[in-house]
Order: C-alpha cells, then structure tokens, then sequence
C-alpha cells in the first residue's frame, strides 16, 4: 500500500479538524481531528527529514492553525483554513517529502 505524503496528512488534519468542529458544533473534537494529524505528520518529519526539520513543521502546522484565526476575520473561515493547510502542505513539500 502507497504511503500518504506528510504535506497531505497535514493539510488533512487542518482542513478535517476545522470540519469536524464546524459540523458537530464541538470544538475539542476538531481539536482531535487536529492533533492527531499533527502528531501523524510530525512522526513522519522526523523519519523523513530529521528532528530539527520536524521541530519547524511541527511549528508551522501549529503557526498555521493559529493564523487561520485571525485571518477568517479578513476572508472568511473556509479560505482561511484552506490557505493555512496549503502553506504547511507546501511546506512539508519542500523540506521532507519531496526527498522521499
């Protein structure tokens, strides 16, 4: 079985974490949505790329969450969400999966 890229764990775990709290109006379970593709992405950093690499996707994935806040305010929630998740997706491109 082919083994999904980090950059699409990642952006899984944004996108699907926002989803899962929009639609079941429960917050910590988005939040579990959420760290648990990080955490899946972040094991999969650090096997591809090196600890120091996984410290710094980890926290872009986290920066990413935080900044799709404010930024919903500006263009709405969904291309918020959607620009952060492509930010870290891109990311996690360049600095372990495309050496995979």
């Amino acid at each position: 079985m082919a083994k999904v890229p980090a950059a699409v764990v990642a952006a899984s775990g944004l996108i699907g974490g926002y989803g899962v709290a929009r639609w079941t109006r429960k917050r910590q379970l988005g939040g579990v949505v959420l760290a648990a593709a990080g955490a899946a992405a972040a094991q999969q950093w650090r096997q591809q790329a090196g600890g120091r690499a996984a410290g710094a996707l980890t926290a872009a994935y986290v920066a990413a969450f935080a900044g799709s806040h404010p930024l919903a305010k500006k263009v709405g929630a969904w291309p918020a969400v959607f620009g952060a998740a492509g930010a870290v997706a891109l990311a996690s491109w360049a600095v372990a999966d495309r050496r995979s």
